[in-house]
């Protein structure tokens, strides 16, 4: 559809930008959206930066003025001098079935379009086998993001509170479960801390592809879990104590097969070391492991050899945990052994999707405050060789990593209005220009902006409706107040009843 005139102006056309003249009934046109226009080097696409309407009427300030002082502008026909000018950034060319740079302006006089809605999706590349995340901005296209752009070089989904971040989650792990095993299904497990992902598994039609596992019930067995890794969640241990915890593990893997905690102290006492000291603090530091109920002799929950599938989800609901060092350690446990059994080729290529990411991989923290840190940096350097995957959730990306964070070749923005984390964003992410930073404060509850290895220019994406059921730990807060006041009045009522 035909929608205006390039014009001719001091600065445009150019290679890069150019500016039009709207025909009059095609005022309907958006910030925003996708032009093209016809050249010899063929179409070439580009987006309305900017609209503004003009009116010859109206240009001299104090001659408007003056006469309004006695009479009305309205008695002249101002509508016939009223017109609409549109900016367009220019992105490329597309010649062929090729994309390329624009190597020469556009001709004043040519028309411009509406962008054709198939020649947009190749420009923007999307495939018609990937993940239905949403709609464009402003035009009738679904943004069928290609699984491999999106996840292998990893993803982050970075907003503030309330923003849509679990929302778009869903949306994500809903693709990943509907996806078809000829198009290629990967695993995805989920660090759930609030709860905000049961409703899978009590979903009629994704709960049979959904493991739930409750924090409090994880478990792995000490045979399965190196010195090193003890080591590195109680990094305040001095050398001898390293080196007396890694002979009681190797000696009790030789001679007893299956053991626990309870067994390496007895080890660590019976043993001959001439400092009592180095006795009493590393078994101190066993007796704070052991309260927190992870690491068992023979229990395994989650098996991730058996839960871990290709076209299923993993959740680790951590609601009902408090501490955030025991999270830590269950984020460093479950990562390294998902990262270990991957790179053996023992379980399918998987998404690791973190919710709170800035808790487990913080950037300026103590060693004993950064617990998980390594192993996220780990594979955000080196998982997309293996299949090993990463999704990181975050409201306070200022917190997170940046080494992390600078892997994620791809960014879903919602609203986020904190200045230190826009800053922090705009330095960590390729490809935001001064058009999507002074979008992201603006943006509305299931708006993002995809920027990254995922498109192959920035995009604006209403994220679409969820098809499974929201379900989630707590009650709206009206019905937690009645449900406090109820409850305290039956108990009032009970003890004058008992009196």
């Amino acid at each position: 559809m035909k929608i205006g005139t390039i014009i001719s102006t001091e600065e445009s056309p150019s290679t890069s930008q150019f500016m039009f003249v709207l025909d009059k009934d095609k005022d309907t046109v958006k910030k925003g959206q996708f032009v093209q226009v016809n050249t010899k080097d063929g179409e070439l696409f580009g987006y309305v930066n900017e609209l503004f309407r003009a009116n010859r009427y109206f240009e001299r300030a104090e001659s408007v003025a003056e006469y309004e002082k006695t009479n009305s502008m309205s008695k002249f026909p101002v509508g016939e001098w009223d017109y609409l000018l549109g900016e367009v950034k220019i992105l490329g060319t597309f010649n062929n079935g090729r994309f390329l740079r624009a190597h020469a302006p556009p001709a004043p006089g040519a028309k411009v379009g509406i962008a054709d809605d198939e020649i947009l999706k190749h420009f923007l590349g999307f495939v018609e086998t990937g993940m239905s995340i949403g709609s464009i901005q402003h035009h009738n296209v679904d943004a069928k993001i290609d699984l491999t752009r999106l996840l292998q070089k990893h993803l982050a989904i970075l907003a503030m509170s309330g923003a849509g971040k679990s929302h778009l989650a869903s949306v994500l792990i809903e693709e990943l479960l509907e996806r078809k095993k000829e198009h290629g299904r990967i695993a995805t497990v989920i660090i759930d801390i609030h709860g905000e992902y049961i409703g899978f598994k009590l979903d009629d039609k994704f709960g049979v592809k959904t493991t739930l596992v409750d924090g409090s019930e994880i478990a792995f067995p000490v045979r399965k879990v190196t010195p090193e890794m003890i080591e590195e969640w109680m990094p305040t241990l001095s050398v001898p104590q390293r080196e007396l915890l890694r002979h009681a593990m190797h000696d009790l893997k030789k001679t007893e097969g299956n053991y626990g905690l309870k067994e390496i102290a007895e080890y660590i006492e019976q043993s001959d070391v001439a400092r009592d000291e180095v006795k009493r603090t590393l078994k101190r530091a066993l007796s704070e492991l052991r309260r927190y109920k992870i690491l068992s002799t023979n229990k395994e929950n989650p098996n991730l050899l058996n839960d871990v599938k290709p076209g299923e989800v993993l959740i680790l609901d951590f609601s009902s945990i408090d501490s955030l060092r025991k999270k830590q350690i269950l984020v460093s446990l479950i990562a390294r052994r998902l990262f270990k059994l991957r790179k053996k080729e023992k379980i399918a290529p998987f998404l690791l999707l973190i919710e709170e990411a800035h808790n487990f991989a913080r950037e300026k923290a103590e060693a004993h405050e950064a617990i998980s840190r390594s192993i996220i940096e780990t594979i955000a350097r080196e998982g997309r060789k293996f299949g090993a995957s990463l999704c990181l959730i975050s409201q306070r990306p200022v917190n997170l990593s940046t080494t992390a964070l600078s892997q994620c070749s791809t960014h879903i923005i919602l609203r986020v209005t904190n200045p230190n984390d826009l800053d922090h964003i705009q330095m960590s992410a390729e490809g935001i220009d001064a058009r999507v930073a002074k979008s992201i404060t603006s943006l509305r509850v299931g708006e993002a902006i995809f920027v990254g290895e995922a498109v192959n220019y920035p995009i604006f994406v209403n994220i679409r409706d969820r098809k499974s059921t929201k379900r989630e730990r707590g009650l709206p807060l009206h019905e937690q107040a009645k449900t406090f006041e109820e409850t305290r009045k039956k108990k009032e009522e009970q003890v004058e009843a008992f009196l």
